[in-house]
C-alpha cells in the first residue's frame, strides 16, 4: 500500500489541538503566524516548542528572531486565527496591539501568553521546530475557553463535558 500524505494529514487531524498565534519583530517588520503545533517541553528549564512551515516566505526572518510571543486564542477568535494563517497581505492592518516585555507584538484578548527566547531550532522535515525558553508568561482570561482545532474545523469546549483532573501525586500521567 502506498503512503497517502492526505490520509496521513487526516489521521493527524484526529488529535485535537489548541490554536495559538506566534509573533515577533525582525528588522522593524512584525511577523505573526497561526500555529496548532505548540507544546510544553520542560518545566526546568521552562521550555516550549512550536513549528513553522519551511515554505514560509518569512522563514529566514523567523530564524533570525531574538524573541517570540505565543498567544493562546479563545474560542471566539477564529477570525483572528484565519487572518494570521494567511501567507500574504498585511495581517496586522487594523489590529490594536501592545508590546510584551521582550519587545514582541502582543495581540489583544489572549487567554494566556508566553514570552520566549530561542533555545534551539531543529529540522522537522517540511517544518522548522523552534524550541524556546519562556522568560515570562501571563494568564489573562481564565474564565474563557480555548479555540480548538479538530478534524479540519474549529471547535470549542463545552463546560459540561469537563472531567476530573488527575491528582497532583500523578504528575507523570501526561508526560510531566
Amino acid at each position: 500500500m502506498a503512503f497517502d500524505g492526505r490520509e496521513f494529514r487526516n489521521a493527524l487531524g484526529r488529535f485535537a489541538t489548541g490554536v495559538a498565534i506566534v509573533t515577533t519583530e525582525v528588522d522593524g517588520k512584525r511577523l505573526g503566524a497561526t500555529i496548532s503545533s505548540f507544546n510544553s517541553v520542560s518545566i526546568e528549564p521552562a521550555l516550549v516548542l512550536f513549528s513553522l512551515a519551511c515554505a514560509s516566505p518569512a522563514r529566514a526572518q523567523w530564524q533570525r528572531a531574538s524573541a517570540f510571543v505565543v498567544s493562546i486564542l479563545s474560542e471566539h477568535q477564529d477570525a483572528l486565527s484565519n487572518r494570521f494563517a494567511r501567507s500574504d497581505g498585511d495581517k496586522w492592518a487594523g489590529i490594536a496591539h501592545r508590546r510584551a516585555a521582550n519587545g514582541c507584538p502582543l495581540l489583544p484578548a489572549w487567554l494566556a501568553y508566553f514570552a520566549c527566547e530561542p533555545y534551539a531550532v531543529h529540522d522537522g522535515g517540511d517544518h522548522d521546530i523552534f524550541v524556546c525558553r519562556v522568560t515570562n508568561f501571563e494568564i489573562h482570561r481564565a474564565d474563557e475557553r480555548p479555540l480548538i482545532f479538530y478534524a479540519g474545523k474549529y471547535r470549542g469546549l463545552r463546560t459540561e463535558d469537563a472531567r476530573l483532573v488527575p491528582p497532583d501525586d500523578n504528575m507523570w500521567l501526561h508526560g510531566w
